[in-house]
Parts: C-alpha cells; structure tokens; sequence
C-alpha cells in the first residue's frame, strides 16, 4: 500500500519538476519569505514589508556569514529567539562546527524547514523511481548512519543537536516504523559502540535505503566484514538494499569502492543536505550535477569566488549564473537565514534545469604559494590519480609545507601501495593539476613550487585522528585542504606518534 502512495506521488511530482520554471520559482519562494518574515526584527530592520523583488532584495539586505547573523541577531537571545529573523519561536538548533573549527554554530531549524527537508526527500525517492520504477524502497527500514539522535534541551521546548536526531524528532508519524536504528541506539553518542551495536542489529533489519557520509559507510562496511571474517559485499550485508544515499562530501575519490560494493546491487545517488536547507540532489546520473530543489523554502544566490569579500559583490541568481563560474553559495531560507554565506562553493553544470556541482569550500583553496587551487581540481586530481594507476583512496588531507616548498598529500588507502605507485600517483597529480590551473603551473615551472609529495598511512588513520579531535562520525568530516598550520601539524604529529616504532 505505501509502495503504491509513493509511486503516485512520485509520478505526479515529477511532472511537476518537468514542467517548473525555475526562476519564476525561486522568486516565489522569496517573495513567501519577505511576506512571512516581515515582522520580525530582522525584517523590520531590512525594510521587508517595500520589498518586491531579487533586486530589491539584494540592495536592502547585505551578505553575512554566520558570525555576522549570530553576533547582530541571534546571539542576544539564544536560545529563544522569538520573532527575531523568522516568525514564532525557534523549536531547534542543528549544533554544528566548521570542518577545521572547533567553535560550534547553532543553526535555526524552524517546523516550515522541518517539513520542507521532508518534502524534498520524496523528490529523492520520485527520481529513484524514476529509474527503477519496480523499486520498492519502503519495503524496508530506512537507516541513515548519522550522529547521536538524543538533543539537549536549551530551554522549555526548545532543542539543539544533530540534524539526524532533529530530522528523527520531527519525522510523520506514519514513517516512524520505517526507520533503523532502535531509538535506543540511534541515541548512542560514542559512534565506535553505536556501529558495533548496529553491526548485530542489521543481520536481523530489513534494510532497503541505506544513507550517510562515504567515509564513516565505508567503515561500517569495514567492520562488518571483519566480522564475517572475509571481504562482503551489498548482497551480503544487506540483502534487500534498494537504494543508497550519499552526500557531503566529494564522492569522485570514493566511488570505486562503492560500485564494487554495491555491485550492482542498488542504486547510487547524491544529495546536498545541509544543516540551513535540502539544497539539491541528483534526478539523472551522476555526470549531470545535482538538480536545486528551487520551490522548497529556499532562495539561492551565487557570488563569484574572488569577489566574496569585495565590497560590493555581484549576486547571481538561477536566472542569470554562468556555466562554469565558480560561486560562493548564498541562501535565505525558511528558518530566517537571509543572504546567509554558508561557505560552500558551486558550478553550474546547467541552467534549464539548474544543475550544480559541489566544487568544495571557500576555506578549500591551496594557494600558500600564490598557486590558486581550488578544493574541486585537487580532489579530481587526486581521484583520477589513484584510479589510473589502480589504487583505492580511503580518505585524505593535503596541506602546505614550506621548506622546501611543496604540497603534502595525507592519504589513506585501502591497500597499502608501493613505493613506485606512489610514485606514479604523485607525478600524475603534479600533470593533472598543472593541465587545470595555469597559476600552478606557472609555480611548477618557475622551482618556487616543488613537485607534491604524498605521505601513505594505515588504515584508520583518518578514523583514529578524528576521534582524537571529537569528531568521528556523524555529520563530522575529514578537512580535505588544511590551510590552518596547526590543525596540519597536528595531523602529521598524529601520524608519526601512530606510525613510529615502540
């Protein structure tokens, strides 16, 4: 019966997307916010009541990151911020922290947010559907490997934790008993004991969406099949997987791996969740980008890399993006976010309808030397290194050395390779990135910038150091182009600790 619901929901969702303008819908959705916001002290100091358009929009209200929007307006009256930049009284917080920053955030997550993430996770199942039309994806239980569900009440009624244990709190009633893990582990804090306890409970669930970050997956798997005491794949694990949910980081180096695990068993797909909004995931294949999901409580602005910290950027919109530009992303949501920088960057890969690809981070940029790489070119580099040679990249950091002059790539991999594959994957890194970036290869061929060096570590490396840091599991991820020197030599002493003799 549910399968049945979904499919027809699905059918006539995806008419609804064939047939969307997307610009004309994005200006809905701002014009919805203005009008739902305008009372608030935020839209009162922005003028929100004489505002009717983009334009209008963007001359009254400036860009802010989020130490701006939680110094001027959030900070005061946490944790009750009633009528402050959306109506009514903020009900959650989604508790998080910068990749290479250990200063938490709490991000606004109002019920109209709640409810728009859920609307935007059928859109994953319609395009699943789409593809496999006899899927069956609620004939099981849903289990998203996140972090601890349990949240902190900051006052009456008001609630801060991991987007997964919001996303639990806030979930229909009717899917509740779709969902895996018991609540009782989904509680569990200490990601190490929540996987051994999920570990015993899977060979009994029936599990036919399986979602989460790539690396912590991919450890699950790991642990899994060190329990088995062989090699496991999908069929093994999870003999009735229809479809699996990835996202939050760049899935290029990890892809292999998966493929190989899933063997054809179910469906990849990719999504753009973060804790300010769903903002866009995959309705064809991978190569095509991640389609925005542009009438669902969100409005998308894209800033030009190099002019974010201008002093009067250019703000694009779907209606007017390039191709191929780099943007930073900014959004205005549903939960009182407005002109919020949340520090993401894109590339349109289309415009009609409007596809992106992550391209990394505003902090992702390698340039200690003046050699301007941004996060996308190192991991393609990276990614399409190891796959020439045939090797399997597990995780990875690359930061700064200064005598002599060089980039040090960190890198876990799932065999230990040799000395001549490494080799081998440094030069081709080297040619890849100096074929992308003309500023790097003017620094190549200048001597100022020595060739990249590639330190190989054991496995669960990256795992053991983000556990020393608090941050194993979860929504938590591996910094991939560390530009903090002490976060990196912090990682290097890590390493050598790990890896020198007793």
């Amino acid at each position: 019966m549910i399968d049945a619901a979904l499919k027809f929901y699905s059918r006539r969702r995806r008419q609804t997307l064939a047939d969307e303008d997307a610009v004309a819908a994005q200006e809905r959705q701002l014009l919805a916010l203005l009008e739902k916001a305008k009372n608030t002290k935020f839209g009162r100091d922005h003028g929100f009541s004489s505002l009717r358009s983009v334009r209008d929009f963007q001359r009254a209200v400036p860009l802010r990151r989020y130490e701006a929007m939680w110094n001027d307006y959030w900070k005061s009256p946490f944790p009750i911020l009633t009528d402050i930049s959306w109506p009514g009284t903020v009900p959650f917080f989604a508790a998080s922290s910068g990749t290479t920053s250990g200063t938490s955030k709490f991000i606004p997550v109002s019920h109209e947010m709640n409810r728009a993430n859920t609307r935007a996770g059928f859109d994953l199942f319609a395009h699943h559907l789409a593809a496999r039309p006899n899927s069956r994806p609620l004939s099981g239980k849903t289990f998203m490997l996140g972090g601890s569900t349990a949240l902190v009440e900051r006052a009456p009624g008001i609630h801060s934790g991991d987007l997964s244990g919001i996303a639990v709190q806030r979930l229909p009633w009717w899917l509740r008993g779709f969902t895996f893990p018991p609540p009782d582990v989904a509680h569990e804090s200490d990601f190490e004991k929540k996987v051994e306890r999920i570990i015993g409970l899977t060979k009994r669930a029936n599990i036919s969406v399986l979602g989460g970050t790539p690396s912590w997956l991919l450890l699950l798997f790991q642990r899994q099949a060190a329990k088995l005491g062989r090699p496991a794949h999908a069929r093994d694990l999870y003999p009735h997987l229809e479809l699996l949910v990835h996202g939050g980081v760049n899935f290029k180096p990890y892809r292999a791996r998966f493929e190989a695990f899933l063997d054809g068993k179910a469906e990849l797909r990719e999504v753009y969740a973060a804790s300010e909004g769903f903002i866009a995931l995959q309705d064809e294949t991978p190569n095509d980008g991640l389609r925005l999901v542009a009438d669902n409580g969100l409005l998308f602005e894209f800033v030009p890399v190099e002019e974010l910290d201008s002093t009067s950027p250019t703000r694009h919109t779907i209606a007017d993006a390039e191709i191929g530009v780099n943007y930073a992303l900014v959004l205005s949501t549903c939960a009182g976010a407005f002109a919020y920088v949340i520090g993401d960057t894109v590339r349109f890969v289309s415009n009609a309808p409007p596809r992106i690809l992550v391209t990394g981070r505003t902090s992702y940029f390698m340039s200690a030397f003046g050699e301007h790489l941004i996060g996308e070119e190192i991991e393609n580099a990276l990614a399409e290194a190891a796959s020439k040679i045939g090797i399997t990249i597990t995780d990875f950091s690359v930061g700064a050395e200064f005598v002599p002059a060089h980039h040090l790539y960190v890198v876990e991999f799932s065999e230990a390779p040799s000395a001549t594959a490494i080799a081998r994957m440094s030069a081709r890194i080297d040619e890849n990135l100096q074929t992308r970036n003309d500023d790097y290869r003017a620094h190549r061929g200048d001597t100022s910038l020595g060739a990249p060096q590639i330190l190989a570590v054991p496995r669960g490396t990256f795992a053991a150091w983000m556990k020393s840091r608090g941050r194993l599991g979860g929504q938590n991820k591996v910094p991939r182009v560390i530009n903090a020197a002490e976060l990196f030599a912090g990682l290097k002493s890590f390493v050598a600790e790990r890896t020198t003799p007793k």
